[in-house]
């Protein structure tokens, strides 16, 4: 029985995101199971994810946490920081970042993490929060930057690369061809 779509797909893909933890890893099944009643992403993507979440279970967690860190932390074009890939160092990006931080506010979202307002799971866990089509028209918003990060995580072969393409395909939008290419220049 198929459930009504919530966010929920949204701030499990956010979840798995995250640096790996034993609780990631003993979520597996019940990520499984919400994402398969939720079934907002298709059957394949879904079976994609489990494959994703079983390589959680066959790894040594300190291999995935050296893997996650040697990614996300150690190569600034994978940042999972949005306004890193827009802004740069820019201090737009700081107006931004308060800006952001606001809206998570307004929803009664507190940022509680040693992460920045545009770390993509908290970006993902606000719009769990949303109702589904506004949830979408803000990450139609993130899209290029998520396709450029999926894009460069598949050049390097990380399995980490599914959560974007689940990502892009819970979107409506498709990445603009030519951002996609300027960025991945």
């Amino acid at each position: 029985m198929k459930m009504e779509i919530t966010g929920k797909t949204l701030r499990a893909i956010g979840f798995l995101m995250t640096y790996p933890e034993e609780d990631r890893i003993g979520a597996a099944a019940e990520i499984r199971d919400l994402l398969n009643r939720e079934a907002w992403l298709s059957e394949k993507m879904r079976t994609r994810l489990d494959g994703f979440l079983a390589g959680m279970k066959d790894k040594d967690l300190l291999d995935l946490q050296e893997e996650y860190v040697m990614l996300f932390d150690r190569t600034p074009s994978l940042s999972l920081h949005l306004f890193e890939h827009v802004h740069g160092d820019s201090r737009d990006r700081g107006q931004a970042m308060v800006d952001l931080d606001t809206l998570y506010r307004e929803i009664g979202l507190e940022n509680m993490s040693e992460h920045t307002p545009d770390f993509l799971p908290l970006f993902l866990e606000y719009l769990s929060l949303l109702p589904v089509e506004q949830a979408q028209d803000n990450l139609d918003g993130a899209i290029d930057v998520v396709a450029a990060i999926g894009e460069r995580l598949k050049k390097r072969q990380s399995r980490y690369a599914v959560l974007f393409d689940a990502l892009l395909e819970a979107a409506r939008a498709r990445p603009d061809g030519n951002n996609l290419k300027a960025a991945l220049t």
